[in-house]
């Protein structure tokens, strides 16, 4: 019991009883030590918890990128492998066999497919080894005689062209069995050979050429051309191996080849269009310039001794035979393609062809609209100083730019 004249102190903060101000001072100092030190312990461990939570964010957050770079970087590196098989594939160099593998293969789904006789298929069979055994082309895609009709047909025909210039004899080589899809370079060197091989000019670079050879020799001519010292940059492109390939060649391999054999040639580029909508007209007056060049005068008909011209594009190369020019001026280039079957060449030698079947060889200016072209000419005969001088010449090999 207290007395009733003593002073009683109650604690604001849990109702505590003291009798002296400076006890209970004491005590409430007590409470609200106690209180900041709960609230800072609070404090302490919400923080540790939220920089501990964001650390482990951060953490997951890098590993999810890490795993999408290398997720990506993955696709990307199959997505490339894919696309170098698919060149490869399609320019022939995937190891799938060459000339011979394809023929015989195309025969054999021709069988299977009913639209080849057994005993037409070994017969074929034989006559291609025979020929690849002996190098040289079989014959069957070819068509000759058309120049020659060409000329007959525009002296006696076609009051819309003022003059007309031809190539000297050219036979038509289009691709067979063995290399469609990947042989119009090759085709279209059997072209120009078969031209050459008409001119006594080029008898004695072609004495060992005496017959049109099969691509696959043409191959192995080629990678002789190589070993001779010519273009090593694009031998490399090919692992300096052609043969047993479905590789497609282009201008610069027409170029090596040509030169190993000493025949006089370059090779001009037209690398952009020179004229509206993507056309090149520079490139049909060098044509123009090339045929009428020691050819002028007042004939309609100019049959030339000049030999067929080595066209190439990406994708598709042709054989420049002629050009005509219209009498309100205009240029249209004569064009053998690989790409057309012998049925459809046979038509131009129709005496009383209506000029129809020429639709398979005329192009005008707004028919060229690739965004690059590449000819090779034929101009002479190298003697063995310059042509020695070209294969050192051929390591720095820079095509000739028409601006």
């Amino acid at each position: 019991d207290i007395g009733n004249d003593e002073q009683l102190y109650e604690c604001p903060m849990c109702s505590l009883t003291c009798t002296n101000i400076q006890i209970l001072q004491e005590h409430v100092d007590l409470h609200l030590e106690e209180h900041s030190f709960s609230e800072g312990t609070l404090l302490s461990l919400e923080c540790c918890s939220w920089v501990g939570g964001n650390i482990r964010d951060l953490e997951l957050a890098q590993w999810l990128q890490t795993e999408e770079d290398n997720r990506q970087r993955s696709e990307e590196e199959k997505r490339e492998r894919e696309e170098f098989k698919k060149l490869q594939r399609q320019y022939g160099l995937d190891n799938s066999g060459g000339y011979k593998q394809q023929f015989l293969k195309s025969m054999e789904k021709e069988v299977d497919r009913g639209k080849m006789q057994p005993f037409e298929y070994h017969k074929r069979k034989a006559d291609m080894m025979e020929c690849l055994a002996f190098g040289i082309d079989d014959g069957k895609t070819k068509t000759s005689g058309v120049i020659e009709a060409l000329c007959k047909y525009y002296e006696n025909e076609n009051k819309d062209v003022r003059h007309v210039w031809l190539s000297t004899g050219v036979d038509h080589f289009h691709s067979s069995l063995g290399d469609r899809g990947w042989g119009c370079g090759y085709r279209n060197f059997q072209m120009l050979l078969s031209s050459l091989l008409r001119n006594s000019s080029y008898n004695d670079c072609l004495r060992d050429t005496i017959l049109i050879p099969s691509i696959p020799k043409i191959q192995s001519m080629i990678e002789d051309a190589w070993r001779e010292g010519f273009d090593p940059h694009g031998a490399s492109h090919f692992n300096n191996r052609l043969h047993g390939s479905k590789a497609w060649i282009g201008a610069c391999e027409i170029y090596s080849l040509l030169t190993s054999l000493r025949i006089k040639c370059q090779i001009i580029d037209f690398h952009k269009p020179t004229g509206p909508m993507g056309t090149h007209p520079r490139l049909f007056e060098w044509v123009l310039h090339y045929y009428s060049t020691d050819n002028e005068g007042g004939a309609k008909v100019v049959c030339t001794s000049k030999p067929p011209v080595y066209l190439q594009h990406q994708g598709h190369s042709r054989t420049i035979v002629g050009i005509e020019e219209k009498k309100n001026k205009t240029l249209c280039l004569l064009l053998f393609d690989p790409g057309c079957p012998s049925q459809e060449m046979q038509k131009l030698l129709k005496q009383n062809s209506d000029g129809t079947s020429l639709r398979l060889l005329r192009k005008f200016v707004g028919s060229l609209k690739e965004k690059q072209y590449q000819i090779v000419a034929v101009d002479g005969v190298l003697s063995l100083e310059e042509k020695a001088a070209r294969c050192h010449a051929s390591r720095v090999l820079t095509s000739e730019k028409i601006p």
